[in-house]
């Protein structure tokens, strides 16, 4: 932001730490609906509106005029207060609700610089109306509440302008917003209830907020009956007292019909005018109630921005929780194959029975009990008598796999769905995840791709591993594709997921394999091969795995959330606070 010239460092330190605060807010995204949520949200919108249209416009033009919102009410008469204030009737009140109306701002024709460009308010656009102009009528659309309507009057002193704001309890939930946010840009108010409605919720509760904030106020008590006026301002005044607003001025305007130039006779807000007139008229008055506000404000600002930077903490704290999830699930998966794949439940069913039909039974198997030594030329001169059937093997092995690593997909992507349900806020990021994952086919497709490669780089490894003269006959004898079949069966070996009469057919079956293999490669080379096989086969499933698991992280990291953001807003509002304790030579 440009500053003023002769702007001292301990006032650019100030503004440099509120810039500092207004971008890390600027920049904050709390998508999860936590508990809190909805509070951080609006506390952050509320801050962001409150730097923005006031706290750092006033830091840098101290001299500014004053800027007195009217608010109150609906039905309260503050377009009324505001005409006969300015003895015109500048904005126009109407018996339709709710109304969507331009607000106004009024000011002295010599302060039209001030009020013309983005200085305050600077998401409303500008409309300048000429003077003499008909009141603006409300709109049927949202645009008027969108822009700021510009008037002039030399009914106000130089250094203080009037807004119109909306009513703060309209039904219209756009109003109540806009008349919380233009509240928020004023030096000080001028509220508006009436004897019927002054004990109402709503003016209370900002009131409170004007109260803790410093803000000045004054309260006009509209409407008063004859001959209640004493009882209901003794009574008004005893409940300012008790909210801390002692101090600001009490106007009561009675019941009274309006003259016949539509407005309320001028005796009945002369108080009122003389009131705004003397702080405007005395530039240490207007610097006062200026530092005040502003003091409040910042203080103000700076605690919701704490808040907000709770909202923040546990948007992060969700965000992990959520991760940990996806981790946990996967990583369950993931060591459930490994389990799978080491512990003999591979060899169950359609892969047993493929490699008795390679091996063959019988003899054979007691040939190799009796002549390990002849080992090679008996299954040599069976692999020749009979051709074996080892791509059904391979098909088999290669099935089994596949249909574990696309169930445990599967059962790992229902544990996140089952966990996120759980948690409070994840459904959009879990419908977002959900959309990304693979479908049943892809994921078929995938876990396929991933087995082939695997089966292509144990056979590459069976191959280079016989490249060695001395081996290349033994393993021509074989074939790479039986030996690489022996290879997986050795690496599946283990009768720990077995019962009954599968131990001893698959422990067979086991020793077979490992017979062959050491009788070609030597049991060192065996031992590696399988360790080197199974750590590939792990790593496959993993990279599968962590392929499906992105859609969860992906949706989270789309969420935007900043696990840095708490302690970013707290050290800004530490260093808001240490810039404002030198500004003030403390």
């Amino acid at each position: 932001m440009s500053l003023p010239a002769g702007t001292g460092d301990a006032a650019r330190a100030v503004l440099g730490a509120l810039g500092e605060l207004r971008d890390v807010l600027e920049g904050l995204n709390l998508p999860l609906d936590v508990e809190d949520a909805a509070h951080a949200r609006a506390d952050r919108r509320e801050v962001l509106d409150q730097l923005s249209d006031y706290v750092i416009p006033r830091y840098l033009q101290l001299e500014a005029p004053l800027l007195a919102v009217v608010g109150g009410s609906t039905g309260a008469g503050k377009s009324t207060l505001v005409n006969a204030l300015l003895r015109e009737k500048v904005t126009a009140a109407s018996a339709i609700r709710p109304t969507t109306r331009r607000p106004l701002l009024v000011h002295h024709p010599d302060d039209a610089a001030w009020f013309s460009d983005d200085r305050i308010l600077p998401g409303l656009a500008r409309v300048t109306v000429a003077p003499g102009a008909p009141p603006t009528p409300p709109a049927g659309d949202e645009t008027a509440a969108r822009e700021l309507e510009l008037r002039t009057s030399t009914a106000l002193p130089a250094g203080l302008a009037l807004l119109d704001a909306p009513d703060i309890d309209s039904v219209v939930a756009d109003n109540r917003q806009l008349a919380n946010q233009l509240l928020a840009a004023a030096d000080l108010w001028v509220f508006v209830t009436t004897a019927a409605r002054y004990g109402d919720a709503v003016p209370w509760a900002l009131l409170t907020d004007a109260a803790e904030r410093r803000i000045v106020v004054a309260v006009v008590l509209d409407r008063v009956p004859a001959g209640v006026s004493a009882e209901v301002r003794q009574d008004l005044s005893a409940r300012l007292e008790e909210e801390g607003l002692g101090r600001a001025p009490l106007f009561v305007v009675g019941e009274t019909e309006l003259g016949d130039d539509g407005l309320l006779p001028s005796q009945d807000v002369s108080a009122l005018l003389g009131w705004l007139h003397g702080i405007a008229a005395d530039a240490g008055s207007r610097a006062a109630v200026a530092r005040q506000t502003l003091g409040g404000a910042v203080d103000a600002a700076l605690g919701r921005s704490m808040l907000v930077a709770d909202g923040a903490q546990h948007q992060t704290v969700a965000m992990v929780r959520l991760a940990g999830h996806v981790d946990e699930a996967y990583a369950a998966a993931h060591q459930r194959i490994m389990t799978a794949t080491a512990d003999g439940a591979m060899l169950r069913g359609e892969v047993l029975a493929r490699w008795q039909e390679f091996v063959g039974t019988g003899e054979f198997f007691r040939s190799v009990e009796a002549h390990v030594g002849r080992l090679r030329d008996r299954v040599g001169s069976f692999f020749r008598g009979r051709p074996a059937p080892v791509d059904e093997v391979e098909v088999a092995i290669g099935t089994g796999l596949q249909i574990l690593l696309v169930a445990e997909s599967e059962r790992a992507a229902a544990e996140v769905d089952h966990s996120w349900r759980r948690e409070p806020g994840a459904r959009e990021v879990l419908d977002a995840a959900t959309r990304a994952l693979p479908d049943e086919q892809s994921l078929a497709a995938s876990s396929a791709d991933q087995v082939r490669g695997w089966q292509d780089d144990l056979l590459a490894m069976v191959r280079s591993e016989g490249s060695d003269k001395r081996l290349t006959a033994r393993v021509l004898s074989f074939g790479v594709n039986g030996l690489g079949i022996a290879l997986m069966v050795v690496m599946f070996a283990s009768t720990a997921g077995l019962t009954g009469a599968e131990i001893a057919i698959a422990g067979g079956t086991a020793v077979v394999a490992q017979k062959l293999l050491e009788a070609v490669f030597g049991d060192e080379a065996v031992r590696r091969m399988a360790a080197a096989a199974r750590r590939d086969l792990h790593g496959r499933a993993g990279r599968l795995l962590a392929d499906q698991a992105d859609a969860y992280r992906r949706a989270l990291a789309d969420t935007r959330i900043d696990p840095s953001a708490a302690d970013r807003i707290r050290g800004a509002v530490t260093a808001v606070s240490a810039a404002r304790r030198s500004e003030a030579g403390l």
